[in-house]
């Protein structure tokens, strides 16, 4: 039985160290794409065009 509670508490000890790392890449900046939103446009008709391709192959 006491094996479950040092597995619970290990697990919990990565879950905390997991979420503080990915709060510290959201607040440094590492999830932030201006490019992407800008030029999704341009490419939006190509992948349009390629599937219809497949489609009629």
């Amino acid at each position: 039985m006491s094996v479950i509670y040092i597995l619970i508490t290990v697990s919990i000890i990565v879950a905390i160290v997991f979420f503080t790392l990915f709060i510290r890449a959201v607040k440094s900046g590492q999830y932030d794409d201006s490019y992407t939103p800008s030029v999704r446009m341009l490419f939006e008709d190509e992948l349009v065009k390629e599937k219809t391709k497949n489609k009629q192959s």
